[in-house]
């Protein structure tokens, strides 16, 4: 099986823009992180700050809004040959000039919103198809998303579930991603919304899955389509389910809560990782985990 070429940067929501859209709302973000953080991370792994990153805004219901606030976020670090593709509908997905412009590019990336939209808009699609080959075949191509647009990657996607009820069989809704990426599911806004719940019952109902929790102005930096490195400010959980014993999730009625045995989870930090394939944590992901370590021992 060839790995694919490309990258892949899975964020949790919330990065550190300078203002925040979500939710439709405006507020000012502490920007301290920002000189250090994933957007800049995202500039460096499409090839500087001359590289040409699509931004699609499907999955907002304020793609305009969204769109200027991408803008000016790279533009902060200097990164100004930003496009924006404000992709509505299917139709909008067989626009010759939008798939011109993912042939050529650098980097993609979605924004945050509603993941069902993803999938809904592009499932199936020849702009679909052309991202995909692109990561699959390019070196160096890269393919980013936040919230939603992290969500929708995986083969496997939650598009629904109170975080209150997931503990509920039948709270979480699962349906087909993307596909950027098989055998994991990702959760966004992990801890902050309270969804480990939401993401231990979605990986027990796919337990061949690698559940990945992403905490706000967090990612995965995801190589091969294998080896993972935690970036960002915060946590990213892991959940694995491949040694889970008895669980009752086939056996009870919608409604009633889930019973799972075995199920191993793992916390990452900046620098830490995972190998998905050999379900093998990684306390140094990156030369600046050893560097740091090293720092830290002297």
């Amino acid at each position: 099986m060839n790995h694919p070429k490309g990258k892949l940067i899975a964020i949790g929501g919330a990065e550190d823009k300078g203002t925040d859209l979500e939710n439709g709302e405006i507020r000012r973000n502490n920007l301290n992180f920002f000189e250090l953080g994933i957007l800049r991370r995202v500039v460096e792994e499409a090839g500087g700050v001359n590289a040409r990153i699509e931004v699609i805004t499907t999955a907002s219901t304020i793609p305009y809004e969204v769109g200027e606030n991408y803008l000016n976020a790279f533009g902060k670090i200097g990164c100004t040959n930003i496009g924006l593709l404000h992709i509505r509908n299917r139709p909008d997905t067989m626009i010759e000039e939008y798939l011109e412009r993912i042939r050529v590019c650098d980097a993609v990336m979605f924004s945050g919103g509603n993941q069902l939209r993803l999938s809904v808009t592009d499932g199936g699609t020849e702009f679909l198809a052309l991202l995909k080959k692109r990561y699959q075949e390019e070196t160096g191509f890269l393919i980013a998303g936040t919230s939603a647009g992290a969500m929708a990657m995986s083969n496997t996607m939650i598009y629904e579930g109170n975080a209150t009820r997931a503990h509920l069989k039948g709270e979480v809704k699962i349906t087909t991603g993307l596909g950027f990426m098989n055998n994991v599911i990702i959760d966004s806004h992990f801890e902050k919304r309270g969804r480990f719940g939401r993401l231990a019952q979605a990986v027990a109902g796919n337990p061949g899955c690698i559940g990945i929790g992403l905490g706000e102005d967090t990612g995965m930096l995801v190589t091969e389509g294998n080896k993972m490195e935690a970036i960002g400010s915060g946590l990213v959980v892991i959940v694995d389910g491949h040694e889970i014993g008895h669980c009752n999730l086939a056996d009870i009625p919608d409604g009633n809560p889930i019973s799972i045995e075995n199920m191993k989870v793992h916390f990452c930090e900046k620098g830490n990782g995972y190998l998905i394939r050999e379900r093998r944590y990684l306390p140094e992901a990156s030369d600046g985990a050893v560097i740091r370590k090293e720092l830290d021992v002297e």
